[in-house]
């Protein structure tokens, strides 16, 4: 039983219990984790497409097939977890894959991709042919664009409505957001939000609440998207540029948000996101930041999340980029920090939480001492995976010692979990 963890896929799941495998797409491919066969612990159990920029990876659940979308790099599939890939693009015009999504139509299953710039195309086959559907482009796209060059608006988010999957809605980043009720044939733009969209959530239990994050804060509706109501702005605690969110979906109160404090003009003046993940439990209404499971407040943002539902609680996963955005770590790509709550629905008691600092991929770390701020070669040292309280206070490679060591010196976490 495996879930993915990317930018630009699914991101709640049900599950029967916690799954064994968790698929995490990175700057240098995929990374498939797993759980150790005794303990707590994860380990790295594969890499592939390490030669890939993965925005996307989505598991479709009925045939089993994983497909990957790269950056500049297309969409590839695998039959058999992940091991092996195949290309499979034919009728793709567009090669920068941003998101992936999928949902059953009366004629079987059906693939969604969004690419940059901002298209959307379709596949009824697994992947082995795509068609575009024009119609996402046929609404004003002369405000669509993107801050950072190539200044190229893309396609950054797909979901679907609960109970019709005729009915989908596509976050245009920047350009707004879409509703189709025709499986992709029209499209109208919805108002009422900020045209910098991030992602759409939709309560499985009440489908006309729906919450929308963007570059300004987060919006909500009650009425299926005829108004809206901004729940919080630039100022906000949780951070003034929330993007990802996830809710439970059985207590849809629950909500998940990962944000920056500004948005990421900033972060490469400053050097500084500010990223932190927040917790709701009455529905976006009051927040409080998770500081028990997950840093608080890191210099990178928070660029995956996922949560699943296993029956008996939930587990949440969260992913940094890497520390070279911030000219720290060079070859470091992806950071996954997952944290679990065995006992409680809501998620209030601490959980046990595995911090990686990866080199080329999702595992690697420094065992000796660097100074706060200063360059590292992370592929000079062997992949280690240990368990921490706290992950440290800055995103350079600390000093880590192997699992069982009582005290990390400079950092202050305790290891254990």
């Amino acid at each position: 039983m495996a879930i993915t963890l990317s930018h630009g896929g699914p991101t709640i799941y049900r599950s029967p219990a916690p799954s064994r495998q968790v698929l995490v797409g990175t700057i240098a491919g995929v990374v498939c984790i797993e759980r150790d066969a005794a303990g707590p612990g994860w380990h790295v159990a594969h890499r592939t497409l390490t030669d890939k920029h993965i925005h996307a990876l989505l598991l479709e659940p009925d045939s089993g097939t994983l497909f990957a979308g790269a950056q500049h790099g297309s969409i590839f599939a695998s039959g058999d977890g992940g091991h092996t890939w195949e290309q499979r693009d034919h009728g793709l015009t567009e090669h920068d894959v941003y998101s992936l999504a999928c949902t059953r139509l009366a004629g079987g299953v059906r693939i969604f991709a969004g690419t940059e710039p901002a298209h959307l195309f379709a596949s009824d086959d697994l992947g082995r042919s795509w068609t575009e559907l024009p119609a996402l482009r046929s609404v004003d796209m002369s405000r669509w664009g993107f801050p950072a060059p190539p200044h190229i608006a893309h396609t950054k988010h797909i979901t679907f409505h609960p109970d019709d999957p005729y009915t989908l809605f596509v976050g245009v980043e920047q350009g707004g957001l879409l509703k189709s009720t025709d499986a992709g044939r029209t499209f109208q733009v919805i108002p009422g939000m900020d045209d910098d969209v991030h992602r759409t959530v939709i309560n499985p239990l009440n489908p006309d609440q729906m919450y929308i994050t963007t570059g300004v804060g987060m919006y909500v509706t009650a009425d299926g998207g005829k108004t809206w109501e901004q729940r919080t702005d630039l100022h906000h605690e949780i951070g003034g540029y929330p993007d990802l969110l996830v809710l439970h979906p059985r207590q849809p109160e629950l909500l998940f948000v990962a944000s920056a404090q500004k948005g990421p003009g900033s972060w490469f003046q400053e050097h500084f996101a500010g990223s932190r993940i927040s917790k709701s439990s009455d529905g976006g209404r009051t927040w409080q930041a998770v500081r028990q499971g997950f840093p608080d407040r890191l210099r990178t943002a928070f660029e995956a999340m996922c949560l699943e539902d296993w029956g008996a609680s939930f587990s949440l996963f969260g992913a940094r980029p890497s520390a070279a955005q911030f000219h720290c770590c060079p070859d470091q790509a992806v950071g996954a920090a997952l944290a679990s709550t065995p006992h409680v629905l809501d998620g209030s008691r601490a959980a046990r939480i595995r911090w990686a600092f990866p080199g080329s991929g999702l595992a690697r770390t420094a065992r000796s001492p660097v100074q706060r701020g200063a360059p590292c070669k992370a592929s000079a040292y062997p992949p280690i995976w240990f368990p921490l309280r706290h992950a440290p206070p800055y995103l350079t490679a600390p000093i880590h010692k192997p699992i069982g060591s009582p005290r990390l010196p400079g950092t202050g976490a305790l290891a254990g979990s």
